[in-house]
Protein backbone atom coordinates (compact mmCIF):
# COMPACT_ATOMS: atom_id res chain seq x y z
CA UNK A 1 0.00 0.00 0.00
CA UNK A 2 1.33 3.34 -0.91
CA UNK A 3 1.33 6.63 1.28
CA UNK A 4 1.83 8.64 -1.79
CA UNK A 5 -1.93 7.89 -3.10
CA UNK A 6 -5.08 8.44 -1.50
CA UNK A 7 -7.02 5.95 -0.09
CA UNK A 8 -11.03 5.52 -1.19
CA UNK A 9 -12.72 7.81 1.70
CA UNK A 10 -13.89 5.83 5.04
CA UNK A 11 -17.36 6.27 6.37
CA UNK A 12 -16.69 6.95 10.36
CA UNK A 13 -19.65 6.41 13.21
CA UNK A 14 -20.01 9.39 15.25
CA UNK A 15 -17.33 10.23 17.92
CA UNK A 16 -20.01 10.15 21.01
CA UNK A 17 -20.98 6.63 19.35
CA UNK A 18 -17.65 5.42 18.83
CA UNK A 19 -16.41 6.81 22.49
CA UNK A 20 -19.39 4.92 24.04
CA UNK A 21 -17.81 0.87 22.06
CA UNK A 22 -14.41 2.56 23.58
CA UNK A 23 -15.27 2.07 26.97
CA UNK A 24 -17.66 -1.28 26.48
CA UNK A 25 -14.66 -3.06 25.32
CA UNK A 26 -13.24 -5.75 27.21
CA UNK A 27 -9.96 -4.76 27.69
CA UNK A 28 -10.50 -1.08 27.88
CA UNK A 29 -13.72 -1.48 30.77
CA UNK A 30 -11.03 -3.87 32.62
CA UNK A 31 -8.45 -1.65 32.70
CA UNK A 32 -10.57 1.40 33.69
CA UNK A 33 -12.06 -1.01 37.09
CA UNK A 34 -8.26 -2.07 38.10
CA UNK A 35 -7.62 1.68 37.70
CA UNK A 36 -10.15 2.43 40.18
CA UNK A 37 -9.37 -0.52 42.28
CA UNK A 38 -5.64 0.40 43.02
CA UNK A 39 -4.80 1.76 45.83
CA UNK A 40 -2.14 2.88 48.59
CA UNK A 41 -1.24 -1.14 49.13
CA UNK A 42 -1.31 -1.98 45.49
CA UNK A 43 2.42 -2.97 44.42
CA UNK A 44 3.95 -3.77 41.17
CA UNK A 45 7.22 -5.28 39.82
CA UNK A 46 10.34 -3.32 38.17
CA UNK A 47 8.49 -3.47 35.08
CA UNK A 48 4.90 -1.80 36.29
CA UNK A 49 3.63 -5.21 36.04
CA UNK A 50 0.96 -5.98 39.09
CA UNK A 51 3.31 -8.27 41.44
CA UNK A 52 1.77 -12.11 41.63
CA UNK A 53 0.67 -12.39 44.93
CA UNK A 54 -2.04 -9.41 43.78
CA UNK A 55 -3.35 -10.68 40.19
CA UNK A 56 -5.46 -12.77 42.40
CA UNK A 57 -7.72 -10.17 43.56
CA UNK A 58 -7.43 -7.98 40.67
CA UNK A 59 -9.20 -11.30 38.74
CA UNK A 60 -11.72 -11.25 41.36
CA UNK A 61 -12.35 -7.66 41.20
CA UNK A 62 -12.79 -8.03 36.92
CA UNK A 63 -15.18 -11.40 37.87
CA UNK A 64 -12.08 -13.17 35.60
CA UNK A 65 -12.30 -16.68 36.78
CA UNK A 66 -10.70 -20.08 35.26
CA UNK A 67 -6.81 -21.02 34.20
CA UNK A 68 -5.92 -17.82 32.62
CA UNK A 69 -8.11 -15.30 35.12
CA UNK A 70 -4.71 -14.17 36.01
CA UNK A 71 -3.47 -13.30 32.18
CA UNK A 72 -6.21 -11.30 31.88
CA UNK A 73 -6.34 -9.35 34.81
CA UNK A 74 -2.22 -8.47 34.08
CA UNK A 75 -2.88 -7.53 31.01
CA UNK A 76 -5.75 -5.35 32.03
CA UNK A 77 -3.42 -3.62 34.36
CA UNK A 78 -0.83 -3.45 31.93
CA UNK A 79 -3.01 -1.53 29.69
CA UNK A 80 -3.90 0.60 32.64
CA UNK A 81 -0.50 1.26 33.31
CA UNK A 82 0.50 2.73 29.75
CA UNK A 83 -2.78 4.53 28.62
CA UNK A 84 -2.10 6.55 31.91
CA UNK A 85 -5.34 5.48 33.64
CA UNK A 86 -2.47 4.43 36.85
CA UNK A 87 0.52 6.06 37.88
CA UNK A 88 3.63 4.86 39.64
CA UNK A 89 4.30 7.16 42.21
CA UNK A 90 6.63 5.52 44.03
CA UNK A 91 9.27 3.17 41.55
CA UNK A 92 11.63 2.14 44.68
CA UNK A 93 8.60 1.19 46.63
CA UNK A 94 6.14 0.02 43.49
CA UNK A 95 3.37 2.57 44.68
CA UNK A 96 0.14 3.20 42.26
CA UNK A 97 -2.26 6.21 42.23
CA UNK A 98 -4.94 6.49 39.74
CA UNK A 99 -3.81 8.56 36.84
CA UNK A 100 -4.99 12.06 35.58
CA UNK A 101 -6.21 10.12 32.47
CA UNK A 102 -9.02 7.96 34.67
CA UNK A 103 -11.13 10.73 34.87
CA UNK A 104 -11.45 11.59 31.51
CA UNK A 105 -13.33 8.15 30.38
CA UNK A 106 -16.36 9.82 32.58
CA UNK A 107 -15.58 13.64 32.56
CA UNK A 108 -13.82 14.15 29.30
CA UNK A 109 -14.90 14.77 25.71
CA UNK A 110 -15.08 11.31 23.29
CA UNK A 111 -12.06 12.86 21.26
CA UNK A 112 -10.56 12.55 25.01
CA UNK A 113 -11.92 8.78 25.05
CA UNK A 114 -10.71 7.55 22.21
CA UNK A 115 -7.43 9.31 22.66
CA UNK A 116 -7.33 6.65 25.37
CA UNK A 117 -8.51 4.20 23.55
CA UNK A 118 -5.90 4.54 20.87
CA UNK A 119 -3.53 4.14 23.27
CA UNK A 120 -4.74 0.96 24.63
CA UNK A 121 -4.37 -0.02 20.86
CA UNK A 122 -1.57 0.33 20.59
CA UNK A 123 -0.70 -1.75 23.65
CA UNK A 124 -2.55 -4.32 22.50
CA UNK A 125 -1.12 -4.36 18.81
CA UNK A 126 2.69 -4.45 20.12
CA UNK A 127 1.83 -7.35 22.48
CA UNK A 128 0.02 -9.16 19.31
CA UNK A 129 3.73 -8.58 17.51
CA UNK A 130 5.37 -10.87 20.35
CA UNK A 131 5.64 -14.72 20.05
CA UNK A 132 4.11 -17.16 23.13
CA UNK A 133 5.80 -16.45 26.49
CA UNK A 134 6.58 -20.37 26.48
CA UNK A 135 8.50 -19.90 23.10
CA UNK A 136 10.52 -16.55 24.99
CA UNK A 137 11.33 -18.68 27.72
CA UNK A 138 13.08 -21.17 25.46
CA UNK A 139 15.26 -18.77 23.86
CA UNK A 140 16.52 -17.06 26.96
CA UNK A 141 20.34 -17.38 27.23
CA UNK A 142 20.56 -17.36 30.47
CA UNK A 143 24.38 -17.72 30.27
CA UNK A 144 23.99 -13.84 29.02
CA UNK A 145 22.39 -12.73 31.48
CA UNK A 146 19.15 -13.90 30.23
CA UNK A 147 18.61 -12.16 26.82
CA UNK A 148 16.46 -13.24 24.47
CA UNK A 149 18.50 -15.07 21.58
CA UNK A 150 16.45 -14.07 18.15
CA UNK A 151 17.96 -16.37 16.47
CA UNK A 152 17.28 -19.50 18.40
CA UNK A 153 13.09 -18.10 17.87
CA UNK A 154 13.80 -17.24 14.39
CA UNK A 155 11.66 -14.26 15.08
CA UNK A 156 11.92 -11.05 13.76
CA UNK A 157 10.49 -8.06 15.93
CA UNK A 158 10.65 -5.52 13.19
CA UNK A 159 9.51 -7.49 10.41
CA UNK A 160 6.60 -9.16 12.59
CA UNK A 161 4.84 -5.61 13.32
CA UNK A 162 5.59 -4.61 9.98
CA UNK A 163 3.13 -8.09 8.77
CA UNK A 164 0.82 -7.11 11.20
CA UNK A 165 0.42 -3.81 10.56
CA UNK A 166 0.72 -4.79 6.34
CA UNK A 167 -2.34 -6.90 6.95
CA UNK A 168 -4.20 -4.45 9.17
CA UNK A 169 -3.70 -1.94 6.36
CA UNK A 170 -5.13 -4.28 3.32
CA UNK A 171 -7.90 -5.32 5.89
CA UNK A 172 -8.82 -1.53 5.97
CA UNK A 173 -8.61 -1.05 2.27
CA UNK A 174 -10.78 -3.96 1.90
CA UNK A 175 -13.51 -2.68 4.21
CA UNK A 176 -13.47 0.73 2.67
CA UNK A 177 -13.03 -0.05 -0.87
CA UNK A 178 -16.38 0.22 -2.82
CA UNK A 179 -15.81 -3.11 -4.57
CA UNK A 180 -14.39 -4.64 -1.11
CA UNK A 181 -16.64 -6.71 1.17
CA UNK A 182 -18.10 -3.67 2.73
CA UNK A 183 -19.42 -4.58 6.43
CA UNK A 184 -19.10 -8.19 5.45
CA UNK A 185 -16.44 -10.18 7.17
CA UNK A 186 -13.14 -11.17 5.29
CA UNK A 187 -12.05 -14.94 5.15
CA UNK A 188 -8.63 -15.35 6.86
CA UNK A 189 -7.13 -17.59 4.21
CA UNK A 190 -7.70 -14.12 1.45
CA UNK A 191 -6.10 -11.75 4.32
CA UNK A 192 -3.03 -13.72 4.61
CA UNK A 193 -2.89 -14.10 0.96
CA UNK A 194 -2.81 -11.34 0.07
CA UNK A 195 0.40 -10.54 1.91
CA UNK A 196 2.31 -13.52 0.10
CA UNK A 197 1.12 -14.28 -3.18
CA UNK A 198 1.62 -12.34 -6.10
CA UNK A 199 -1.46 -10.82 -7.44
CA UNK A 200 -0.73 -11.27 -10.74
CA UNK A 201 -0.08 -14.93 -9.85
CA UNK A 202 -2.00 -17.82 -11.37
CA UNK A 203 -1.99 -20.84 -9.41
CA UNK A 204 0.29 -20.60 -6.21
CA UNK A 205 3.17 -22.57 -5.34
CA UNK A 206 3.32 -25.20 -2.57
CA UNK A 207 5.76 -23.01 -0.70
CA UNK A 208 3.25 -20.06 -0.86
CA UNK A 209 0.39 -22.23 0.05
CA UNK A 210 2.47 -23.68 3.38
CA UNK A 211 3.14 -20.21 4.07
CA UNK A 212 0.10 -18.63 3.64
CA UNK A 213 -1.12 -21.38 6.38
CA UNK A 214 1.45 -20.51 8.81
CA UNK A 215 0.25 -16.95 8.09
CA UNK A 216 -2.85 -17.81 9.01
CA UNK A 217 -2.19 -19.45 12.41
CA UNK A 218 -0.27 -16.67 13.14
CA UNK A 219 -2.84 -14.09 12.17
CA UNK A 220 -5.97 -16.53 14.20
CA UNK A 221 -3.44 -15.83 17.77
CA UNK A 222 -2.80 -12.28 16.90
CA UNK A 223 -7.11 -11.47 15.95
CA UNK A 224 -7.57 -13.29 19.28
CA UNK A 225 -5.55 -10.93 20.47
CA UNK A 226 -6.96 -7.80 19.01
CA UNK A 227 -10.73 -8.41 19.90
CA UNK A 228 -10.94 -7.81 23.42
CA UNK A 229 -9.78 -3.61 22.81
CA UNK A 230 -12.60 -3.58 20.14
CA UNK A 231 -10.65 -3.76 16.63
CA UNK A 232 -11.83 -6.57 14.98
CA UNK A 233 -14.78 -8.66 15.00
CA UNK A 234 -13.21 -12.55 14.93
CA UNK A 235 -15.00 -16.13 14.17
CA UNK A 236 -11.61 -17.87 15.12
CA UNK A 237 -10.20 -20.82 12.81
CA UNK A 238 -11.94 -23.86 13.54
CA UNK A 239 -10.01 -25.90 16.36
CA UNK A 240 -10.87 -28.95 14.40
CA UNK A 241 -8.79 -28.24 11.79
CA UNK A 242 -5.83 -26.77 13.81
CA UNK A 243 -6.07 -30.50 15.36
CA UNK A 244 -5.89 -31.80 11.35
CA UNK A 245 -3.06 -29.59 11.01
CA UNK A 246 -1.10 -30.58 14.54
CA UNK A 247 -1.73 -34.42 13.06
CA UNK A 248 -0.39 -33.87 9.97
CA UNK A 249 2.98 -32.11 11.23
CA UNK A 250 3.20 -35.21 13.94
CA UNK A 251 3.14 -37.62 10.41
CA UNK A 252 5.39 -35.39 8.93
CA UNK A 253 7.97 -35.40 11.26
CA UNK A 254 7.82 -38.86 11.27
CA UNK A 255 8.24 -39.76 8.08
CA UNK A 256 8.80 -36.29 5.56
CA UNK A 257 6.95 -37.88 3.09
CA UNK A 258 3.20 -38.46 4.89
CA UNK A 259 2.34 -34.93 5.15
CA UNK A 260 0.61 -32.89 1.69
CA UNK A 261 0.78 -29.16 1.42
CA UNK A 262 -2.37 -27.08 2.57
CA UNK A 263 -4.67 -26.86 -0.88
CA UNK A 264 -6.80 -23.48 -1.03
CA UNK A 265 -10.03 -23.80 0.83
CA UNK A 266 -13.55 -24.59 -0.83
CA UNK A 267 -15.66 -21.77 -0.67
CA UNK A 268 -18.65 -23.48 0.98
CA UNK A 269 -16.10 -24.25 4.04
CA UNK A 270 -14.03 -21.05 4.61
CA UNK A 271 -15.76 -19.85 7.00
CA UNK A 272 -14.39 -22.64 9.13
CA UNK A 273 -10.73 -21.05 8.31
CA UNK A 274 -11.79 -17.84 10.08
CA UNK A 275 -13.66 -14.84 9.48
CA UNK A 276 -12.54 -11.04 10.07
CA UNK A 277 -14.13 -7.94 9.77
CA UNK A 278 -13.13 -4.66 11.67
CA UNK A 279 -15.55 -2.78 13.54
CA UNK A 280 -16.64 0.93 13.53
CA UNK A 281 -14.51 1.39 16.12
CA UNK A 282 -11.33 -0.59 14.14
CA UNK A 283 -11.88 1.52 11.07
CA UNK A 284 -11.49 4.95 13.38
CA UNK A 285 -8.52 3.20 14.87
CA UNK A 286 -6.51 2.22 11.82
CA UNK A 287 -7.01 5.12 9.98
CA UNK A 288 -5.56 7.49 13.05
CA UNK A 289 -2.64 4.97 12.77
CA UNK A 290 -2.20 5.21 9.22
CA UNK A 291 -2.92 9.30 8.96
CA UNK A 292 0.15 9.45 11.99
CA UNK A 293 2.26 7.03 9.67
CA UNK A 294 2.36 9.69 6.56
CA UNK A 295 -1.30 7.79 4.52
CA UNK A 296 -3.55 10.06 2.95
CA UNK A 297 -6.57 8.30 4.46
CA UNK A 298 -9.72 10.58 4.31
CA UNK A 299 -12.83 10.05 5.61
CA UNK A 300 -16.84 11.14 4.13
CA UNK A 301 -17.26 14.61 5.43
CA UNK A 302 -13.32 15.81 5.32
CA UNK A 303 -14.56 18.12 2.61
CA UNK A 304 -18.29 19.75 4.21
CA UNK A 305 -16.84 22.66 5.26
CA UNK A 306 -14.52 23.47 2.45
CA UNK A 307 -15.50 25.59 -0.77
CA UNK A 308 -16.30 23.84 -4.22
CA UNK A 309 -12.87 23.49 -5.70
CA UNK A 310 -11.98 21.36 -2.92
CA UNK A 311 -15.08 19.64 -3.05
CA UNK A 312 -14.43 18.68 -7.09
CA UNK A 313 -10.99 18.14 -6.95
CA UNK A 314 -11.12 15.87 -3.67
CA UNK A 315 -13.73 13.93 -5.14
CA UNK A 316 -11.69 13.13 -7.99
CA UNK A 317 -10.61 9.59 -7.32
CA UNK A 318 -13.41 8.44 -5.14
CA UNK A 319 -16.03 5.71 -5.92
CA UNK A 320 -19.76 6.35 -7.14
CA UNK A 321 -21.03 5.87 -3.77
CA UNK A 322 -17.83 8.03 -2.05
CA UNK A 323 -18.75 10.89 -4.05
CA UNK A 324 -22.44 11.28 -3.16
CA UNK A 325 -21.87 10.50 0.04
CA UNK A 326 -19.26 13.73 0.40
CA UNK A 327 -21.65 15.65 -2.05
CA UNK A 328 -24.25 14.93 0.28
CA UNK A 329 -22.62 16.53 2.96
CA UNK A 330 -21.15 19.04 1.54
CA UNK A 331 -24.71 20.47 0.51
CA UNK A 332 -26.38 19.81 3.36
CA UNK A 333 -24.73 23.32 5.05
CA UNK A 334 -25.59 25.40 2.33
CA UNK A 335 -28.86 26.97 0.31
CA UNK A 336 -29.72 25.51 -2.96
CA UNK A 337 -29.07 28.25 -5.23
CA UNK A 338 -26.06 29.48 -3.88
CA UNK A 339 -24.11 26.45 -3.80
CA UNK A 340 -25.06 25.62 -7.68
CA UNK A 341 -23.36 29.02 -8.63
CA UNK A 342 -20.12 27.95 -6.46
CA UNK A 343 -19.65 24.59 -8.06
CA UNK A 344 -20.49 26.32 -11.39
CA UNK A 345 -17.70 28.26 -11.18
CA UNK A 346 -15.46 25.88 -8.94
CA UNK A 347 -16.23 23.80 -12.87
CA UNK A 348 -14.49 26.17 -14.70
CA UNK A 349 -10.89 25.88 -16.19
CA UNK A 350 -8.82 24.65 -19.10
CA UNK A 351 -6.40 22.67 -17.04
CA UNK A 352 -6.11 18.50 -17.22
CA UNK A 353 -8.29 18.50 -13.96
CA UNK A 354 -11.14 20.09 -15.26
CA UNK A 355 -13.18 18.49 -17.52
CA UNK A 356 -13.58 15.46 -14.39
CA UNK A 357 -14.71 18.47 -12.11
CA UNK A 358 -17.21 19.19 -14.36
CA UNK A 359 -18.44 16.07 -14.36
CA UNK A 360 -18.08 16.01 -10.58
CA UNK A 361 -20.33 19.56 -10.49
CA UNK A 362 -22.98 17.85 -12.98
CA UNK A 363 -23.49 15.02 -10.53
CA UNK A 364 -23.73 17.00 -7.46
CA UNK A 365 -26.20 19.87 -9.65
CA UNK A 366 -28.55 16.51 -10.11
CA UNK A 367 -28.39 16.10 -6.02
CA UNK A 368 -29.41 19.99 -5.74
CA UNK A 369 -32.61 19.78 -8.20
CA UNK A 370 -34.53 22.28 -9.49
CA UNK A 371 -33.78 24.56 -6.82
CA UNK A 372 -30.66 25.13 -8.69
CA UNK A 373 -32.59 26.10 -12.41
CA UNK A 374 -31.41 30.15 -12.23
CA UNK A 375 -27.92 29.06 -11.58
CA UNK A 376 -27.85 27.25 -14.54
CA UNK A 377 -29.45 29.81 -16.78
CA UNK A 378 -26.88 32.14 -15.86
CA UNK A 379 -24.18 30.49 -17.54
CA UNK A 380 -25.80 28.94 -20.99
CA UNK A 381 -23.93 31.06 -22.96
CA UNK A 382 -20.08 30.25 -21.03
CA UNK A 383 -18.06 28.16 -23.26
CA UNK A 384 -16.85 25.54 -20.66
CA UNK A 385 -20.30 25.42 -19.18
CA UNK A 386 -23.15 25.86 -21.50
CA UNK A 387 -23.57 22.53 -22.70
CA UNK A 388 -23.68 20.78 -19.19
CA UNK A 389 -25.78 23.53 -18.81
CA UNK A 390 -28.36 22.66 -21.29
CA UNK A 391 -27.91 19.28 -20.75
CA UNK A 392 -29.23 19.63 -17.06
CA UNK A 393 -31.93 22.09 -17.84
CA UNK A 394 -33.69 19.14 -20.32
CA UNK A 395 -33.08 16.64 -18.07
CA UNK A 396 -35.29 18.40 -15.73
CA UNK A 397 -37.51 19.02 -17.63
CA UNK A 398 -37.12 22.67 -18.27
CA UNK A 399 -38.73 25.10 -20.93
CA UNK A 400 -37.50 27.32 -23.18
CA UNK A 401 -33.98 25.78 -23.31
CA UNK A 402 -31.86 27.14 -26.18
CA UNK A 403 -30.82 24.03 -28.82
CA UNK A 404 -26.78 23.98 -28.66
CA UNK A 405 -24.54 24.38 -31.66
CA UNK A 406 -22.63 21.79 -33.30
CA UNK A 407 -19.04 23.12 -32.17
CA UNK A 408 -20.61 23.15 -28.48
CA UNK A 409 -21.85 19.37 -28.95
CA UNK A 410 -18.56 18.24 -30.33
CA UNK A 411 -17.17 20.23 -27.15
CA UNK A 412 -18.97 18.67 -24.55
CA UNK A 413 -18.64 15.30 -26.27
CA UNK A 414 -14.58 15.85 -25.81
CA UNK A 415 -14.99 17.32 -22.49
CA UNK A 416 -17.81 14.20 -21.37
CA UNK A 417 -14.72 11.58 -22.78
CA UNK A 418 -11.94 13.11 -20.85
CA UNK A 419 -14.03 13.07 -17.57
CA UNK A 420 -14.22 9.53 -18.21
CA UNK A 421 -10.83 8.90 -18.66
CA UNK A 422 -10.00 10.77 -15.74
CA UNK A 423 -12.66 9.09 -13.48
CA UNK A 424 -12.28 5.37 -15.04
CA UNK A 425 -9.61 4.88 -17.04
CA UNK A 426 -10.40 2.33 -19.85
CA UNK A 427 -13.32 0.63 -18.89
CA UNK A 428 -16.22 -1.46 -20.24
CA UNK A 429 -18.33 1.57 -19.94
CA UNK A 430 -16.20 4.19 -21.78
CA UNK A 431 -15.55 1.95 -24.34
CA UNK A 432 -19.33 1.78 -24.77
CA UNK A 433 -19.72 5.11 -24.81
CA UNK A 434 -16.67 5.22 -27.54
CA UNK A 435 -18.07 2.48 -29.93
CA UNK A 436 -21.37 4.26 -29.58
CA UNK A 437 -20.13 8.20 -30.87
CA UNK A 438 -18.33 6.52 -33.91
CA UNK A 439 -21.47 4.68 -34.60
CA UNK A 440 -23.95 7.86 -34.15
CA UNK A 441 -22.18 10.80 -35.88
CA UNK A 442 -20.86 10.37 -39.24
CA UNK A 443 -17.89 11.95 -39.84
CA UNK A 444 -16.98 12.17 -36.52
CA UNK A 445 -13.29 12.06 -36.50
CA UNK A 446 -12.99 14.36 -39.41
CA UNK A 447 -15.04 17.08 -37.23
CA UNK A 448 -14.00 16.13 -33.86
CA UNK A 449 -9.96 16.82 -34.55
CA UNK A 450 -10.85 20.29 -35.08
CA UNK A 451 -12.46 21.39 -31.50
CA UNK A 452 -10.84 23.62 -29.42
CA UNK A 453 -10.32 21.54 -26.11
CA UNK A 454 -6.85 20.92 -24.16
CA UNK A 455 -7.80 17.39 -24.54
CA UNK A 456 -9.10 16.95 -28.10
CA UNK A 457 -5.35 15.23 -28.90
CA UNK A 458 -5.60 12.85 -25.66
CA UNK A 459 -9.56 12.32 -26.13
CA UNK A 460 -9.14 10.58 -29.89
CA UNK A 461 -5.69 9.00 -28.99
CA UNK A 462 -8.10 7.20 -26.38
CA UNK A 463 -10.30 6.38 -28.79
CA UNK A 464 -8.44 4.49 -30.93
CA UNK A 465 -7.02 2.57 -28.28
CA UNK A 466 -10.51 1.59 -26.97
CA UNK A 467 -12.32 1.04 -30.54
CA UNK A 468 -12.41 -2.68 -30.93
CA UNK A 469 -13.00 -1.61 -34.95
CA UNK A 470 -9.39 -1.42 -36.37
CA UNK A 471 -10.96 0.80 -39.15
CA UNK A 472 -12.34 3.35 -36.88
CA UNK A 473 -9.52 3.05 -34.79
CA UNK A 474 -7.33 3.78 -37.46
CA UNK A 475 -9.13 7.33 -38.14
CA UNK A 476 -9.35 8.03 -34.65
CA UNK A 477 -5.15 8.23 -34.09
CA UNK A 478 -5.35 10.08 -37.98
CA UNK A 479 -7.83 12.75 -36.17
CA UNK A 480 -5.80 12.78 -32.94
CA UNK A 481 -2.32 13.57 -35.26
CA UNK A 482 -4.10 16.35 -36.72
CA UNK A 483 -5.54 17.69 -33.55
CA UNK A 484 -1.39 17.33 -32.16
CA UNK A 485 -0.50 19.05 -34.84
CA UNK A 486 -3.15 22.10 -35.16
CA UNK A 487 -2.06 22.47 -31.44
CA UNK A 488 1.59 22.86 -32.11
CA UNK A 489 2.22 19.51 -30.42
Amino acid sequence: MSDSSPLPPVRLTDEAELARAALSTPLLSRAARLARWAGPDTRVDAGGGLVEEQLPAAAEVLGLTGDDAAAYASEAWRVAVDTGLVEITDEETGTVAAGEDLALLTGGSPHDVLGIWLGALEAVLADASVPDLDDLVDAMDLENGGEIDFSQLEWDPEAEAEFLDGVLGNLYLLSVSEDGPGEGPVPLPALAASMIVPGDMGEPSNDMLEQVSDAMMRLDDQFRLLEPVGLVEYQPVDEALMADADADADDADADPGVAEPARPVDDTDVSRYGMVRLTPLGLYGLRARLLEAGFDAPAVGDLADKGADALLDGTAAYGPRAVRAETEQWLSRREPLAAARELLAAARGSDPGAPLRRLRCQEALSLVGRAAEPALREVLDDAELGGLARVWLTEHGAADVPAPSEAMIFWLTIDTVAAQLAAEGNSEELQALVEGLAAQHDGFFAAAWRVEHPATADVLEAMGRLHPDKRVAKEARKAAFKARSAQGG
